[in-house]
């Protein structure tokens, strides 16, 4: 029984991360709701501002905003992006004892699931829930365009770096998924040009244009007038962030660099622990039947990590950043599975020794963190 258990872990390993998700998730709820929670406090009451789109909403309902509800709805965003991903996982690839490795490397994998628990009520996740949509949806018509193009457009007012941290595999996806496999023409190419320039209008106007109009103390007094606990002034020690001009985010991130490039060394090796995972990937590009669909698909995974290394040099949540990273070659693995193949790509073996090392590390490893490893 024991012999078999370690030939073939992975129902283990899946158990263990349900484990390990809910010690991160005990562990999240003792920790002060800083950014998050002055992110459901601004709106725009003092006109169009960067970073105020999900605050609006929640303003929609309530005129006082509770800390409780930052653990709520970013407790209910996370079980909805792990069931589209379930549903996603079992639409590209089903749930069989054979398949159990690939979803273990992803679903399991200390920079998904596990590092969104830990970063509950950030703005990351909205990204990944809505590039699994779109990987669910049908993508034959210009309908999905359309939707790729107000998801995009959604995440930006939400938080205009999703421009480099999501958008870019939003792009992919509809590249893949319609424009590869469905055919381009006038229509459908214009439609997905202009859609690009809105979004990165958008983009432009929320940096540039988005900065908070009054001063830094009647902004922190409507802050405290939402709150439903005026006293915990704690709570809006980073107020400024919506005054912080991007020249001085990107002076903060290069004064930081000297302190937070000691992580990198621990980046690559939670990369090179996922090495059964990439080369399943390698396999799945090499597998596709057009040549052209290859070259595009490594265009776009280098596109899209050129995309995170700009906000390396720009923003210093390093920790973050590689996470989205590496959940946007997940997806996007996905988008390539459903390409025209000549041939079945070989899945991640499930009885092969190192690649059963690789999964229990990852599984034990709880999350990657904000700024620095761990």
């Amino acid at each position: 029984m024991t012999g078999r258990i370690l030939q073939n872990p992975w129902r283990l390993l899946l158990a263990i991360n349900a484990a390990v998700i809910i010690g991160v998730f005990v562990h999240k709820i003792q920790l002060p709701p800083y950014v998050p929670y002055i992110h459901l406090l601004v709106d725009y009451h003092f006109g169009f501002i960067k970073r105020a789109l999900i605050g609006a909403v929640v303003a929609l309902f309530t005129d006082k905003v509770p800390v409780w509800l930052v653990f709520a709805l970013g407790g209910a965003t996370w079980l909805a992006t792990s069931a589209l991903y379930a549903r996603l996982f079992q639409k590209t690839f089903g749930f069989t004892t054979r398949t159990l490795p690939l979803f273990v490397f992803t679903a399991g994998s200390p920079f998904f699931l596990k590092n969104f628990m830990h970063t509950l009520g950030h703005f990351d996740i909205y990204g990944c829930a809505l590039a699994i949509i779109l990987l669910l949806m049908p993508a034959g018509s210009l309908l999905f365009v359309a939707t790729a193009a107000l998801f995009s457009i959604v995440l930006v007012l939400i938080h205009h770096i999703h421009l480099l941290m999501y958008v870019p595999t939003i792009i992919t996806i509809v590249v893949l998924r319609h424009y590869l496999t469905y055919g381009s023409n006038r229509s459908n190419v214009a439609f997905g040009a202009v859609a690009v320039l809105i979004i990165s209008a958008l983009f432009f106007a929320a940096q540039f244009l988005g900065t908070m109009p009054i001063p830094e103390a009647d902004f922190v007094a409507y802050l405290k007038s939402r709150m439903a606990d005026p006293a915990r002034t704690d709570l809006l020690q980073f107020a400024y962030i919506w005054y912080q001009p991007l020249a001085k985010e990107v002076a903060d991130t290069w004064g930081r660099l000297p302190h937070n490039i000691l992580g990198v060394p621990v980046f690559v090796l939670l990369i090179w622990l996922h090495t059964p995972l990439w080369r399943y990937l390698a396999r799945l590009i090499g597998a596709l039947a057009s040549e052209t669909h290859r070259r595009l698909v490594v265009a776009a995974l280098i596109g899209v990590s050129l995309a995170y290394v700009v906000m390396f040099a720009m923003v210093f949540d390093y920790s973050r950043w590689i996470s989205n990273w590496a959940v946007c070659m997940f997806l996007i693995l996905h988008a390539v599975k459903m390409l025209p193949a000549k041939q079945e790509a070989a899945l991640i073996p499930a009885e092969d020794q190192k690649t059963n090392v690789c999964g229990l590390i990852l599984t034990l490893i709880p999350r990657v963190g904000i700024v620095r490893p761990f």
